[in-house]
């Protein structure tokens, strides 16, 4: 009997197979200290404006975004905060302290001086330290991020007041929400980069292969590439009438549908990209009149894009697309929202949903990604990243064509 093939084989054979990819990470240079700096000032000053004397938040995107500081969590405490007077600190375990300190001056820029931690011995918790720097700051009304732990928050209110704790969503969205031209560069290599990988894996596929198999590929050519944190949902068939999958180990058959869902990061920046074609022949009629109705609800979303529409038009404007031709009213085959925010997490504030008044604003980011969903047949998907201009909208590398190929 035959062995599975170890993962360090199948490395060097894709390896091989994807030759022609090159790390392409160096076109585009990751965030400077300076930006995250200039971030925590415009973080101050939206404090300040709100009426509002800090912001706390633990590891995370927000910290990343604001400190380029990326850290484990633990029962322990590790925190920054941002004060309303530019400032800000760290609430850091004392044995963790010259890791961090080494950490944190990684990313400061140029002239910066020393961090301030504020350290805590395993004997006195972190949250009776953190109330008396607050204090001495005469910090009263403190943001936290929407991510922040129940027990800190309880632990923090404790200490320091639950009167003076404020849910920091809406300020993580102002803050966050809109991307800088910077933000977008990365992003849209990072999406130029996934399309290149799916339509390299595309050119290779072979009959019999499996789900995960076409997995494993659209993995590692995106590493090749240069992304990192890869992952991907690849569908097979009647797979792909699950949003999220099933099993992933139906094989390909000549004019089978397959549904490919997949990212990675690029410096921190995510992708986000769906492609359903079918492999290797035409599409049945039925599977054709689907892909074209899924497109025609992404174009006519995207087109409607604007700064001040509502998020929830576009979805409903996207749903109304696929009632109209004839596959149900609301979420009868059109299983979820039309779209998630993105940046540095894949799925982040604010949301294209039906339920989201939010007004739309330049410098946004959402997936645009409609879907079709019909039970032990076959699903279909088509998803890219598109950024609220002044006057419309963007969109990150290009756009479907054809339902015989990815490109």
């Amino acid at each position: 009997m035959g062995s599975a093939p170890r993962a360090s084989d199948e490395r060097a054979e894709l390896d091989e197979l994807f030759a022609d990819l090159t790390d392409q990470s160096g076109t585009v240079e990751p965030i400077a200290p300076a930006e995250y700096a200039a971030r925590r000032t415009r973080l101050s000053e939206r404090l300040r404006d709100l009426g509002l004397d800090a912001f706390l938040c633990e590891p995370g995107a927000t910290m990343t975004y604001l400190s380029g500081v990326a850290w484990g969590t633990s029962e322990r405490l590790f925190a920054l905060v941002v004060t309303a007077d530019g400032e800000h600190f760290w609430v850091v375990p004392a044995f963790e302290g010259p890791r961090a300190r080494q950490r944190i001056l990684a990313q400061a820029p140029p002239g910066a001086g020393e961090a301030t931690l504020i350290t805590w011995d395993e004997h006195e918790y972190a949250f009776a330290p953190t109330a008396a720097a607050l204090r001495e700051r005469r910090i009263e009304r403190v943001a936290f991020d929407p991510r922040l732990r129940s027990f800190v928050r309880e632990e923090l209110g404790a200490a320091h007041g639950h009167e003076r704790l404020a849910y920091g969503k809406e300020l993580v969205r102002a803050v966050r929400g809109c991307k800088d031209a910077h933000e977008l560069r990365l992003m849209r290599r990072a999406c130029e980069l996934t399309q290149q990988a799916i339509a390299a894996v595309a050119d290779r596929l072979r009959p019999g292969m499996t789900g995960a198999e076409v997995g494993r590929w659209i993995r590692h050519a995106q590493e090749r590439l240069g992304l990192r944190g890869t992952w991907a949902l690849s569908l097979v068939g009647a797979e792909a009438a699950f949003p999220h999958g099933r099993d992933g180990t139906t094989q390909l058959e000549r004019s089978g549908v397959l549904l490919i869902d997949t990212g990675g990061s690029l410096h921190g920046y995510q992708s986000d990209i769906s492609r359903t074609w079918t492999f290797d022949g035409p599409p049945s009629t039925e599977v054709e009149r689907v892909w074209l109705t899924v497109r025609d609800a992404q174009q006519q979303a995207f087109e409607a894009l604007r700064p001040g529409r509502p998020c929830a038009e576009i979805d409903r404007l996207a749903r109304r697309v696929i009632e109209d031709a004839g596959y149900g009213r609301g979420y009868e085959s059109f299983f979820h929202r039309l779209g998630h925010g993105i940046g540095l997490e894949g799925h982040e504030e604010p949301y294209l949903d039906g339920g989201n008044e939010l007004l739309l604003a330049e410098g946004m980011t959402f997936s645009d990604e409609p879907g079709i969903y019909l039970y032990d047949r076959f699903g279909v998907r088509i998803e890219d990243i598109v950024v609220i201009t002044a006057t419309g909208a963007d969109h990150f590398g290009g756009w479907q064509r054809s339902v015989t190929h990815p490109g």
